[in-house]
């Protein structure tokens, strides 16, 4: 429970969407970002294969670090 993944989209160096697994969910931070954030929560397979990320990335090479 200690680890965090992280996915983030940018455009022009700025963050525009995140998805972090410790929120569980999509958060935007500009207007477009918001928009893509509402559409991707909804989607549950989405979800899934975002949340599916951190235990097969990070958990499998968590001993690494």
């Amino acid at each position: 429970n200690d680890i965090e993944y992280i996915y983030s989209h940018y455009y022009n160096k700025m963050e525009y969407i995140r998805f972090s697994s410790s929120v569980g969910k999509y958060v935007g931070y500009t207007e477009f970002g918001v928009k893509n954030a509402e559409r991707f929560n909804k989607d549950a397979s989405v979800l899934a294969a975002r949340k599916a990320q951190k235990e097969t990335y990070c958990k499998n090479h968590v001993d690494n670090a």
